[in-house]
Formats: C-alpha cells, structure tokens, sequence
C-alpha cells in the first residue's frame, strides 16, 4: 500500500533565519496523523539564512542524520567535533547517552539547503560517536547507494538500528527497484526534479509511504535525486 505525502501538506514554520517544513509532528506543528514510520521519527527540510543556525542544544538517544543539498553546514559538538558538510556528504550523530551540538551556516551570503532526520535507536545509553563520508555522484547515479545502515553494508555509515538510508540520482526513465522483506516497510523523499513511485509522479518535497508489499519501482522523470529508507 502506498500512501503519497505531498510537499505542500508537510508542516512549515517560518523564522525569519530558518525556514523549516516537516513530514512528521516536530516542534510546534503536531498533527496525530503524521507521526512518524516505524523507527523513523523525524524528516526536516531546512533552510537556514547566510551566518545563522541552531546553537549549542543537547540531544539524547536519537540517531541523527545530516543530508546537505545546497550549501554548507558546519558542525560542533562536546565530543570535540568540529567539521563542515557538504553536498554529496552524509553525517551521523548518535547522541546515546547524551551530547551538545550545535548546526550553523559558515557562509555570508548563500543559505544552506539540508535535511535532518531522525531515527529512534534500538537501545539506549550507547555512548555517543560522530561520523561524516561523502558519497560522490557517481557512486549513486542509477543505483540505489546504502548511505547509512546498521552493518555498515557497502561502506554505509553505521546507526544502533536495524534501518538503512540510500540514495539515488536517476535520469529521465532511468529506474531502480528495490525488495522490502516481509514486514518491512519504506518511506520515500524526493530531494531533489520529479521521479516516480509504482508509477505515482512526486515532485521535490513529495514523499510516500509504502507498507505490506514485497518491493517498489522508483523511476526518474527527468534528473531526480530520491532518498529512500528501509525500515523495520
């Protein structure tokens, strides 16, 4: 069963510095309807203005993950951390049993585009780590990339849950499936151009759920970028 999630029906908020849409319940938006998939919490899209962000805040037993789609994104933390992200690159937090950080724009004139997700661990009170690999294009042109899993399948940055993140970039009427085991299930985001889902058309923004079936068929409508996730 798929179930579209449209870009324009995602909560947003707008702060002057950051403007934020948000596929689940988060912060001031709650919607009892959208509250996550299975151990898959949170997806924000966030556009942070040129030397602004999220200050030193702490977080706990959360799997954190960074996506950059335009810009840069630097990063500080208490393990001692300091590091910049850009698009291509991935980034993992696990804030286990506790860590301060903080998320800022480094440049002065050009906002950055990213998505923050977040995934529920499978256990609590792991001791914090931090991680960030880039991913080049080529590796995830017409293919679906493992980026982040709990194996470390193929390279993949490592989580403390049994989910799997992948990208893809697909060109006009290129296609890639993918198997769901039984009882997984999968969450869908365009990131970036149109592609579609079992022949469903999504634009940048756009997500799908997809449950108690064995695969999905995603293909691209000119260039797409799509963010896919395998969860239990």
């Amino acid at each position: 069963m798929l179930t579209l999630r449209p870009a324009h029906t995602r909560g947003h908020a707008d702060h002057g510095w950051l403007d934020t849409w948000h596929t689940f319940s988060f912060a001031d938006y709650h919607d009892p309807r959208h509250m996550g998939l299975s151990v898959l919490r949170v997806i924000n899209e966030d556009r942070v203005a040129p030397g602004q962000g999220f200050g030193m805040h702490p977080h706990q037993d959360m799997e954190i993950i960074s996506i950059v789609l335009d810009g840069e994104l630097e990063h500080r933390d208490s393990m001692g951390n300091t590091a910049r992200i850009r698009p291509g690159e991935v980034q993992r937090m696990s804030a286990g049993t506790g860590v301060v950080h903080s998320e800022y724009n480094p440049q002065p004139t050009k906002p950055v585009h990213f998505l923050q997700i977040w995934i529920l661990p499978a256990r609590q009170g792991v001791a914090p780590s931090y991680a960030q690999q880039a991913f080049p294009e080529h590796e995830r042109r017409g293919v679906l990339r493992c980026v982040v899993s709990p194996d470390g399948r193929d390279g993949s940055l490592t989580i403390h849950q049994d989910a799997a993140l992948f990208l893809t970039t697909l060109a006009e009427g290129e296609g890639v499936t993918h198997a769901l085991a039984p009882g997984r299930r999968a969450y869908v985001q365009v990131l970036r151009g149109q592609a579609r889902v079992d022949g469903e058309p999504l634009a940048a923004g756009d997500g799908a759920r997809l449950e108690d079936q064995a695969q999905l068929r995603l293909e691209g409508v000119g260039e797409a970028e799509v963010l896919l996730f395998d969860l239990p």
